[in-house]
């Protein structure tokens, strides 16, 4: 395709450019900035999912061996006696802190997952299964009352399985809702006819661009037999552009077999420019709706801030960011393993952890942040 620069249309001292052309020039632009990120987005994220696998999974599983050991050294510190009260209750709630991350890991392997559960229901004043069900029965309440479904009694024993339940109710409500009759429609508004009429007018535009590259390209008339097989793959192109509605890749086409020239496009452009840009408004919206249902996916792999705005062409940074973030975590918790070696370290450590969980109502140690 013709880059987007051979389309914009350009004025001239006798002819400057209409609103509507200097409309056309920007959608123009924005359409193939839109392109480019989403190209970029295509690209880039598989990329980045590779590069994430072999730089964080070695870190991943250093942390969680920290993990492991906060989780069995606290478990061996609460075994012998001298704790007051206070720090016996601070070391109980950092183990099931720490235990529970690791239990809903999904590295965590099943025969150290059995492990880390019994330490979990040794120290908690209630077992993990039964947490677990008392959590997801509370999630399953908002569902319920977000969604307006109702997701059954049946009990559910993991948000997997919950999510999957609410996915599948709300499915049953969407078929039942089209088995209802619908309502009688009102007499549309003179606004919304009108913009009826622009849709229409705005698609009879672009089959029109379409009917004049079919016409031109007919094989019926192809000198010979090579002409034959480029006007076939030359109207492949036109049937894919016009079943993708993309208007920019038929006036490419037009300019590519001579059609039109930029000076024709520019006249007729004056001329049918507002349906022109009907159609080209579209074709951003759905390019910009691909773009955020890209990002949205790699977000939600990756748990990044859905605020957070990235530029797909600099993920590297990223992941730089969060090897080193995790760096950090794993050098603080060995720190703090250190610490717990020595009694007076181990009180002074736990009076600060004490603290932390006061201000903030949380145990900091070991929230792994990805």
């Amino acid at each position: 395709m013709k880059a987007a620069a051979n389309l914009a249309l350009a004025a001239s001292a006798e002819r400057p450019l209409t609103p509507q052309q200097r409309k056309f020039n920007q959608l123009v632009r924005k359409i193939e900035q839109a392109r480019a990120e989403l190209l970029a987005w295509q690209e880039q994220a598989p990329l980045f999912a590779q590069a994430h696998d072999q730089r964080m999974r070695p870190l991943q599983g250093e942390y969680a061996a920290c993990q492991q050991a906060m989780v069995r050294k606290l478990d061996a510190m609460l075994a012998r006696t001298g704790w007051t009260k206070a720090q016996r209750g601070t070391m109980c709630q950092i183990l099931c802190s720490v235990a529970g991350q690791l239990l809903e890991d999904e590295q965590t392997d099943a025969g150290l997952a059995t492990a880390i559960k019994a330490l979990y229901d040794k120290h908690a004043d209630t077992d993990f299964d039964t947490e677990n069900r008392e959590s997801i029965a509370a999630m399953k309440n908002l569902l319920e009352t977000i969604t307006g479904v109702d997701l059954g009694d049946e009990a559910l024993e993991t948000e997997e399985g919950l999510f999957a339940r609410t996915q599948e109710c709300l499915r049953a409500k969407v078929q039942d809702d089209k088995r209802d009759p619908p309502p009688r429609p009102a007499r549309p508004s003179a606004a919304a006819r009108r913009r009826e009429a622009e849709a229409e007018q705005a698609t009879q535009s672009m089959r029109e661009v379409y009917r004049k590259l079919a016409s031109a390209l007919h094989p019926d008339r192809a000198a010979d037999g090579p002409d034959r097989v480029a006007r076939t793959a030359l109207m492949q192109r036109v049937n894919q552009a016009y079943d993708a509605k993309d208007l920019l890749a038929l006036f490419a086409l037009q300019l590519e077999i001579e059609q039109v020239d930029m000076e024709h496009l520019a006249r007729a452009t004056a001329e049918c420019a507002q349906h022109y840009n009907r159609v080209l408004a579209d074709q951003l919206a759905a390019l910009q709706a691909q773009i955020q249902a890209r990002r949205a996916v790699f977000y939600m792999d990756f748990e990044i801030d859905p605020f957070l705005r990235l530029n797909p062409h600099k993920l590297g940074m990223l992941l730089e960011r969060e090897a080193s973030a995790l760096r950090a975590m794993i050098a603080g918790a060995r720190r703090d393993l250190r610490q717990l070696d020595d009694p007076a370290s181990a009180k002074r450590w736990l009076k600060r952890m004490h603290r932390q969980q006061q201000s903030l109502d949380t145990v900091l140690p070991f929230d792994f942040p990805f």
